[in-house]
């Protein structure tokens, strides 16, 4: 698994041994940025939220392409160490400070500032994605008119508020690709 595009594109990112994290593939999180750059053009200055982040590719990525801060969420030990390697190896040498939250994502706190982009990969089958994106908006996270990426299995229904921009079946995986409310 490695960085597609920008700064650190072709940096390798280890992941946890075993089963309890799994990875968004490279050419489903190719999908996804292409989406999401396709709409708002430049990630520079944008706030992203990765939610479930596992590996944080996710949120590195956006990194990576010129978005201005980055806030993990993730709540699975061996993860958060795979996570806060991750980081660490691409952040060397900038004045890039992402935040780390050691948490579920449906427990999160009240957002610093809210962000433009969020992007959740919840684990497949059990239901996160709905709680999570509603404490997210409780608690301030989802900008006016911020794009809104879930991933889920092809099998899950996603019930959302949220205009729906986009739905891609990537193998296993489907994206959804949202706008909250300006």
């Amino acid at each position: 698994m490695r960085i597609i595009s920008g700064l650190w594109r072709g940096r390798a990112l280890i992941a946890p041994a075993g089963e309890a994290t799994r990875p968004t593939a490279d050419r489903v999180r190719e999908a996804l940025f292409s989406m999401l750059a396709s709409r708002v053009g430049s990630f520079h200055d944008l706030r992203v939220l990765d939610g479930f982040a596992g590996t944080g590719a996710l949120g590195l990525e956006a990194l990576s392409r010129g978005a201005a801060h980055c806030t993990f969420v993730e709540r699975d030990a061996e993860a958060l160490k795979a996570l806060k390697t991750n980081i660490a190896k691409c952040t060397i040498g900038t004045t890039l400070r992402p935040d780390v939250i050691a948490a579920p994502v449906e427990s999160v706190g009240t957002a610093p500032l809210p962000c433009d982009i969020i992007l959740l990969d919840p684990p497949y089958g059990e239901g996160l994605a709905q709680p999570a994106l509603t404490r997210l908006a409780e608690r301030g996270w989802i900008a006016p008119g911020a794009l809104i990426s879930v991933e889920t299995s092809r099998k899950e229904v996603l019930d959302t508020p949220y205009e729906v921009l986009a739905t891609r079946d990537h193998g296993k995986a489907r994206l959804h690709l949202m706008r909250a409310p300006a």
